[in-house]
């Protein structure tokens, strides 16, 4: 089993949650970092994983996804400058924890962690994908699983419809159908999500929605009648939402599974930060407990 964390998430989620007086000695913000770094240390102790990365969004303002459509994530709030500093020392950790981690300009942690996972299928291993961002949940295979960490906890296959509505596979084109207001991705107006539900229940995909659009009146919803009509009056929207809500699982990336072993911790390195960031004994020792268990 590979384990794949979805950083940005948990970076976020530190920043938001851990209070903000939290402050290195020259008054820079540390709680994204601190609340993070705990997370991970967390994580690894209970865990102890054999393979594992952990992957950034190399750009918090585009992606291939912005040059497709402009729009894509314009509705969020830039990320404030402190945070982007907290991102660096996030990464600066995980390297000195001795995971790899990577992020890329052009593509987001979600296609970094769809490439990892399709590698990973190709020879056999399996995937545990780390997140609270449904759209990842598109990657599971039955031999994989979701993990909502300190959420709604581990989801396999065939527990993803009981959430969402339809199939790993389905999601990505009920996103495109529903939209998805979390990425400004508008899909098609008037189709919301009962209706994507019940239409990839009874077609089984995007294609074969607009493969069959004569037959879509008889789809047991509310308004079936006019759903031919809308569908074709927003075909190009379709075909564009799909284009960004897919993961892209061809990013190059450095490491293959093998590249996912975790090394010994630079202590050195961990303790460098810690005093930069003003940070306390707690992290120093559960750093130092990683690293035995790395030569255990």
């Amino acid at each position: 089993m590979q384990y794949l964390i979805d950083a940005s998430v948990y970076v976020f989620r530190a920043h938001y949650s851990m209070p903000d007086d939290m402050v290195d000695d020259h008054g820079n913000p540390i709680n994204a970092l601190y609340g993070f770094c705990r997370f991970i240390g967390d994580f690894i102790e209970q865990i102890n994983p054999n393979h594992i990365a952990v992957l950034f969004d190399g750009s918090l303002t585009g992606s291939f996804r912005t040059e497709i459509y402009p729009l894509y994530k314009a509705n969020r709030d830039p990320a404030p400058p402190e945070l982007k500093r907290q991102f660096e020392q996030c990464r600066r950790f995980v390297r000195a924890l001795g995971v790899m981690e990577s992020a890329h300009q052009r593509y987001e942690a979600d296609d970094l962690i769809g490439t990892l996972v399709n590698q990973g299928r190709k020879i056999g291993v399996p995937s545990t994908i780390v997140s609270r961002d449904k759209d990842l949940t598109q990657l599971v295979s039955k031999d994989d699983v979701f993990w909502d960490y300190a959420g709604k906890g581990k989801m396999g296959y065939e527990a993803i419809p009981k959430y969402f509505g339809v199939w790993p596979e389905q999601i990505a084109d009920f996103l495109a159908l529903a939209g998805d207001s979390v990425d400004n991705i508008k899909g098609v107006p008037g189709i919301g999500r009962k209706t994507a539900i019940a239409l990839l229940e009874h077609f089984g995909s995007l294609d074969n929605v607009y493969a069959h659009l004569d037959t879509v009146h008889q789809v047991n919803v509310r308004g079936a009648k006019g759903l031919a009509k809308k569908l074709e009056l927003h075909r190009e929207d379709a075909v564009l939402a799909r284009k960004l809500t897919g993961i892209a699982c061809d990013v190059p990336i450095e490491k293959s599974v093998a590249g996912l072993r975790p090394e010994r911790p630079d202590l050195v390195a961990i303790n460098e930060l810690f005093d930069e960031a003003a940070i306390g004994i707690a992290l120093r020792r559960q750093a130092e407990r990683i690293a035995r268990l790395r030569t255990g």
